[in-house]
């Protein structure tokens, strides 16, 4: 039966379907709706019920219920009413719907039995046939227990001088043998002549479906197929079938949700679990957020399926605490971040797809709140700094120096930077404002720069990064907070034909270089010191020295008349930096500073000061309010203070006058 645009059109369907063992001599099946007895008679019998069925006046039937008349009928009537006579295959079959008004009901050891008996007899001359067709069927609805168990019960032997032989049962038309059902977990169990049989909920061949009704509930239908083999005193077997459709009521199946996170992954990890298998999840809504399935899985959400073995399924839902549509509520007072996702789950049962949802909230405290970290390696012209930007690193600002850093501090000091929003990449180029320089040989020396991190409430520096790295360079000039300069210089044009840059000196012929190969000289001194001239002009005060050579260590032969070169080395200190001004002792400074060293006879490119704040060197020095001083010869006072706040020129050197007096 089916449609055809949009007409009902029946179709013949044949199906000849032969039983897989031989009929016993008495077959009793008791079906959903109907009662059925099969009894093998013999001939003479079954040529007389054949005449019968054809003048049904000749047989007569008689139904006989306790504690009643008997009603007596011939078989058009008992047509009528819903009974079935007829012979087939040598057998004589009596079919009756469950129900009749000749039945009875009655009580087996407790269990309800329907049984109907009906004789069927003629008297043909002198010759009388009658056949007994009794059938008895255990109404037992079945009852579900605690566990998963449905029960059935059944009388051992439900027709008088009956001894139960075997027992065989199954579900959905399979049968097993008590042994091998009794192997999958059922319970076949013989008690007060009764037979209790306990299917487990999870039998194959059961079936589930899945309801919702203000909750998510589920029944489950047991097509159970019970087979009972008898023998009577004479070893005459009778076989009787039960088919019963056993059907729980409605249970509770609540779908669960397991908190799987683990804090320290920073990563939601959520299991909704024991899904029946007629039940899809087709939504997600994450702190309102919708998705929808089939789910695209991103590096911050994802959604797994799980298949178990007991047909249930489940979800594994996983949300990173970085992930955009995740609440953040940070605790100043506590120093803790709390993280939270409600989720609305959209599951619907096939095939109506009625939608239901389950809702949960889930919150994660994070506290270990530890400053962002840079990773930092060399490169060959500079350090460069990597971060792996996190959620809350917003809570912190990174620092150089004492300033945070910006797009506009980068652009000032000449860093490369660069920032996506999820890595920030800072590259300080050498010599560029930040490094501190160690180690100076002719060989090369050390670049050391150093990063904070610092709380922006607070401003206290939670972390620092320190990267130090090899570097060369031809020339070099450091001008250090303390008042050293160190220089690496070219002499190759400041020594003449014959000599070597070992025998060159600054100003004061006692300050030769700590190191010199056959072109480049170390000098490492203080800036007070080796003869060098003070200058105070245009809120700087410079220090300046020469790097000479003594023409008496050359050969007799050497002509000196040739041009050479004249290396002078500065270094320039902004007044308003300066604490102390020392000609003798002491020397101290905020930052190092502007350095350069100066070629008279071929200009080459100045070397950019290492200093942590770039301070340019004033334009071409002015002679006016200069004050020079030999540092070789000491002033009698300890040192001369500068100070920022006299903004005044003419009181500046008023009062550097009256500090240095006695100066040559």
């Amino acid at each position: 039966h089916g449609r055809k645009r949009g007409q009902e059109v029946t179709y013949t369907f044949t199906k000849t379907c032969s039983p897989a063992l031989p009929w016993s001599p008495r077959e009793v099946t008791c079906e959903e709706n109907y009662m059925e007895v099969r009894m093998l008679t013999v001939a003479l019998f079954i040529q007389s019920l054949s005449l019968a069925y054809r003048s049904a006046s000749v047989w007569t039937v008689r139904f006989q219920k306790a504690g009643q008349q008997a009603t007596t009928m011939n078989l058009q009537e008992a047509r009528t009413q819903g009974y079935v006579f007829n012979v087939a295959h040598g057998r004589i079959v009596f079919r009756t719907p469950y129900g009749q008004p000749d039945s009875d009901s009655i009580m087996v050891n407790d269990v309800p039995v329907e049984v109907i008996q009906a004789t069927l007899f003629s008297r043909q001359s002198w010759v009388v046939l009658m056949v007994d067709l009794v059938i008895a069927c255990s109404m037992y609805q079945g009852s579900y227990e605690d566990g998963g168990y449905m029960t059935w019960e059944t009388p051992e032997t439900p027709f008088p001088g009956l001894n139960a032989k075997q027992i065989s049962v199954g579900l959905s038309g399979e049968l097993m043998e008590q042994p091998v059902a009794e192997s999958r977990g059922y319970i076949i169990e013989k008690r007060n002549n009764t037979v209790r049989i306990v299917i487990p909920y999870s039998a194959e061949g059961r079936h589930r479906t899945s309801v919702m009704i203000g909750d998510l509930f589920e029944f489950f239908i047991f097509h159970l197929y019970m087979e009972q083999i008898s023998v009577d005193k004479d070893k005459v077997e009778t076989r009787l079938r039960h088919h019963r459709a056993l059907t729980t009521g409605l249970l509770r199946h609540p779908v669960i949700t397991d908190n799987r996170t683990v804090v320290e992954d920073r990563i939601f990890t959520i299991y909704l679990g024991d899904i029946p298998e007629d039940v899809n999840l087709v939504g997600l809504e994450l702190n309102g957020q919708l998705f929808t399935a089939p789910f695209t899985n991103t590096s911050t959400c994802e959604v797994g399926e799980e298949v178990h073995p007991d047909t249930t399924h489940g979800f594994t839902l996983k949300v990173s605490f970085d992930d955009p549509c995740v609440i953040q509520q940070f605790s100043t007072e506590d120093a803790v971040v709390q993280y939270q996702l409600d989720v609305n789950y959209t599951l619907t049962i096939v095939p109506d797809d009625e939608p239901f949802y389950h809702v949960a909230s889930f919150v994660a405290v994070w506290t270990d709140l530890t400053p962002p970290a840079f990773d930092a390696f060399c490169s060959e012209t500079g350090i460069v700094f990597r971060l792996d930007r996190r959620s809350l690193d917003h809570k912190w600002e990174v620092v150089i120096g004492s300033d945070p850093l910006t797009s506009d501090l980068a652009n000032q000091y000449g860093y490369i930077m660069s920032n996506d929003g999820n890595d920030l990449l800072l590259e300080a180029p050498l010599f560029t404002q930040g490094y501190e320089y160690k180690n100076i040989t002719l060989e090369g020396f050390n670049g050391t720069f150093e990063i904070y991190v610092r709380d922006r409430e607070t401003s206290n520096i939670q972390s620092s990064t320190v990267k130090t790295c090899p570097f060369t360079a031809e020339e070099l000039i450091v001008c250090s907070t303390d008042g050293m300069m160190t220089v690496v210089a070219d002499l190759s044009l400041a020594v003449p034909s014959g000599g070597v840059p070992a025998s060159t000196n600054l100003l004061d012929k006692n300050c030769g270089p700590r190191e010199a190969d056959d072109t480049r000289a170390l000098f490492s001194f203080p800036v007070n010191t080796c003869g060098s001239v003070v200058k105070l002009s245009h809120g700087h005060v410079t220090y300046e020295n020469r790097i000479l050579f003594d023409p008496e260590l050359l050969p007799v032969t050497t002509n000196t008349s040739t041009d050479i070169d004249r290396v002078t080395v500065q270094c320039a200190y902004p007044i308003a930096d300066l604490h102390r001004l020392f000609s003798m002792f002491r020397f101290e400074a905020d930052t190092t500073v502007v350095g350069q060293i100066s070629h008279s006879a071929k200009l080459k490119a100045a070397i950019e000061p290492t200093t942590a704040l770039h301070t340019p060197l004033p334009a071409t020095p002015q002679t006016t309010g200069l004050i020079a001083v030999r540092a070789a010869r000491h002033p009698p006072v300890r040192y001369v203070k500068v100070l920022s706040s006299l903004h005044n020129t003419a009181k500046k050197s008023q009062y550097f006058n009256r500090q240095i007096k006695g100066f040559d």
